[in-house]
């Protein structure tokens, strides 16, 4: 499979190894060094696109692979505002787009028991619920879009909470997300419920990089010769 890397920075180096060693070719590079290379007629060289860049460039970089007829794997958080747009063009132009919030294998099982924890602590009104999420000092956005999607998988199962805020809340009907940047922690998040007789908490941590490299190279995979708007539920049948 031929893939273009639109960003080729940290994580953009780690998703070439893992498709390398997969068998995989790579035939674009994008970096801050040669935007004037991302153009339609070179996208048309890739199967795919894996696109990790930032937000205020990413809707602009999906626009360009629609165009040029290729799927497109969405990297980038902190652009959702655009997310209902960008997918409506995508059906337009009959093109592939696969969006998830986190790639990670284990961060997708983690979503699942969440979900299925929040069902549980639905009716449990003493318990109060409270989100971390920490991350390097350089991602960009906060809460992270792996934390919203918690909130979102939270709230489908609570119906007493009907929106998040990023800071610590004694509102029921709000969920608390505490955000933190530090150091070059790849990525945790935390999720807990604190009553006056015992505390529940579940945790997901990122070792490094390489499982959202492995799970990016993955959906390109899956979105090769499909068509439509694609997750992380459709790649893992969940």
């Amino acid at each position: 499979m031929k893939i273009a890397l639109i960003g080729y920075g940290k994580m953009g180096k780690e998703i070439e190894k893992i498709a390398l060693d997969r068998g995989d070719e790579i035939v674009l590079k994008i970096d801050i060094t040669n935007p004037e290379d991302l153009t339609v007629s070179n996208l048309r060289k890739a199967d795919v696109a894996i696109e990790f860049t930032i937000p205020v460039s990413a809707p602009d970089n999906y626009k360009l692979c629609f165009e040029a007829g290729i799927p497109v794997v969405s990297g980038t958080t902190g652009w959702l505002e655009k997310k209902t747009e960008i997918q409506d063009l995508c059906m337009q132009m009959n093109g592939t787009f696969f969006y998830t919030s986190n790639f990670s294998l284990g961060v997708n099982i983690f979503f699942e028991v969440n979900k299925k924890l929040a069902s549980l602590m639905a009716n449990h009104r003493e318990y109060k619920l409270e989100m971390k999420e920490i991350h390097h000092t350089q991602k960009l956005d906060a809460p992270s879009g792996t934390a919203i999607t918690l909130a979102e998988g939270i709230m489908a199962n609570i119906p007493e909470k009907k929106c998040w805020v990023n800071h610590p809340t004694n509102l029921n009907e709000e969920i608390g997300i505490i955000s933190e940047r530090e150091g070059q922690v790849p990525g945790t998040h935390i999720i807990n419920y604190d009553s006056e007789v015992d505390y529940i908490e579940i945790t997901h941590c990122a070792k490094n990089r390489k499982g959202l490299a492995f799970g990016a190279v993955l959906a390109a995979e899956f979105s090769k010769d499909k068509k439509g708007i694609l997750s992380m539920s459709d790649l893992l049948n969940i």
